[in-house]
């Protein structure tokens, strides 16, 4: 499992740009924002509504 979701999103760009369509298709369009440097995958799904456990499989899924 390559992403946790104590990671922050910052910190997940940074392994991997590939992931941006799927934070984007799940309502997450403010990628280079400065809060989401700082703000964990879980903190983010649970403003944006989302089931991080979902998501992070998504995420998870990319090779």
């Amino acid at each position: 499992m390559k992403f946790n979701k104590d990671m922050t999103i910052g910190e997940m760009l940074r392994i991997d740009t590939n992931i941006i369509p799927i934070l984007m298709d799940a309502g997450m369009h403010c990628i280079g924002c400065p809060s989401a440097q700082g703000e964990t995958l879980e903190e983010a799904a649970l403003v944006h509504g989302l089931d991080v456990d979902a998501l992070l499989e998504k995420l998870n899924e990319l090779e």
